[in-house]
């Protein structure tokens, strides 16, 4: 009996072995025809490129509101530009190295021109995605006219299409919103630059129509200019001081203060409160006409300033222009309170001290003994008698209306001048 004989087989080692990969070569022969069909195709609608950028602008008139706008005020240009953007990219299906630079640099620049005219960026997006259907509907139509059995082969090459379509719709995306951020910071700072000379008073008189529409104030309004300093441990400053609700105001960041431009209404003043958080100092200046005269409220609104208390709060310069003219002329500020107190420099500190805050509570009081002897916790008598030396040491009468000015002006400027004569 003859037994089968079993085919002899190698011991396993190891896994069994994956099968051989396909060979590239039909996928490349595929690639390869795909790209003659698009090539072929590409060269044609290169040659009928006007009629297909009259297409696309006609699909944007009708389907993009914000082009139709465009075209409208100036089709020419707008014809021009779906001219250049589809030539560069249907040369960069024929030639993608060659030409890719240049279509990059073309969509580049019209995602920033399109920023500048201020076109809305979806419409933008819209329209490059308009163009990438009407390149690849007109593709498949020139093969289906030309060639119908090579249709199927452009399907290996319409993720290069809509990958170009992508990459342009995010390069115009980046040069829009980089051209937009450099606009914006333009108009932030032809804002600053205005406001500025206003308030510096160098403004020119052609500046201030542009400075009234670009600050939204009226030329010819009534402004008070508001200075604001210091803040508290939150740090309070500029456009963080309360101006009371409803107030309107445009801020300007100074280098020792804030600045707001206050417009005001006939016969009103600025609502701005007494009571500020601790540390913030409030300057409010009188009321002028007309944005060329914003310089002088500022420098009103500095005096201002520079009479309120380190610990805070609102000077209105209308309710102190006393100290204001004091303020305003240091110089003479000072030698009008040297002429007036200079003759009790003679006596003990606290001797003078005593007189001169007797006189200072005095006219405080309205020429009330009576009522400056409560306030000073002494007899009316007490009070007549040290107005009354005051008179014998300055040689001043307090009964002459001259004397009593020059001696309330000398305290004033003993009060708020930066380095008072001490007595």
């Amino acid at each position: 009996m003859r037994h089968a004989v079993r085919p002899r087989t190698l011991p396993r080692s190891g896994p069994m072995p994956a099968p051989l990969p396909r060979t590239p070569r039909v996928r490349s022969l595929i690639d390869a025809d795909a790209l003659r069909v698009l090539h072929r195709a590409a060269r044609v609608l290169l040659d009928d490129l006007p009629q297909l950028t009259d297409r696309l602008v006609a699909a944007l008139q009708e389907q993009e509101p914000a082009y139709r706008a465009a075209i409208e005020g100036d089709a020419t240009t707008t014809w021009q530009e779906v001219h250049r953007s589809l030539r560069h990219s249907i040369s960069s299906l024929l030639d993608p190295r060659g030409a890719r630079d240049a279509a990059r640099r073309c969509s580049w620049k019209i995602g920033a021109t399109r920023a500048e005219q201020g076109l809305p960026l979806d419409a933008l997006l819209h329209a490059f995605r308009l163009g990438g259907s009407l390149v690849w509907q007109g593709l498949v139509d020139e093969t289906s006219r030309a060639a119908p059995e090579d249709v199927r082969l452009l399907v290996h090459v319409a993720s290069d299409v809509w990958n170009f379509v992508d990459e342009h719709c995010t390069l115009v995306a980046d040069a829009y919103r980089q051209t937009e951020r450099q606009l914006a910071w333009r108009r932030e700072n032809r804002v600053r630059l205005l406001a500025a000379a206003l308030l510096d008073g160098t403004s020119r008189i052609a500046d201030l129509p542009e400075a009234a529409q670009a600050l939204d104030l009226p030329e010819h309004g009534r402004f008070a200019v508001v200075a604001v300093a210091g803040g508290g441990p939150a740090g309070c400053s500029g456009a963080q001081a309360v101006l009371g609700p409803g107030v309107r105001v445009h801020w300007h960041t100074g280098v020792d203060a804030d600045y707001g431009i206050v417009p005001v209404g006939d016969g009103e003043e600025p609502v701005v409160p007494e009571e500020q958080p601790p540390g913030v100092r409030v300057g409010v200046s009188s009321v002028v006409a007309g944005l060329s005269a914003v310089g002088e409220a500022r420098r009103l609104a500095d005096t201002a300033l520079s009479l309120c208390p380190g610990t805070g709060g609102t000077i209105r310069l209308t309710e102190h222009l006393p100290a204001a003219l004091v303020v305003s002329s240091p110089g003479l500020g000072a030698a009008l309170a040297e002429r007036l107190l200079g003759p009790l420099a003679h006596l003990e500190p606290a001797d003078a001290e005593v007189l001169l805050d007797t006189l200072a509570t005095w006219l405080a009081c309205d020429g009330s003994a009576q009522r400056a002897s409560r306030r000073l916790y002494c007899h009316r008598n007490t009070v007549l008698n040290r107005l009354r030396r005051y008179e014998q040491l300055t040689g001043r009468s307090l009964s002459r209306p001259t004397d009593l000015i020059e001696a309330g002006l000398a305290l004033t400027a003993r009060t708020v001048l930066p380095h008072p004569r001490q007595t």
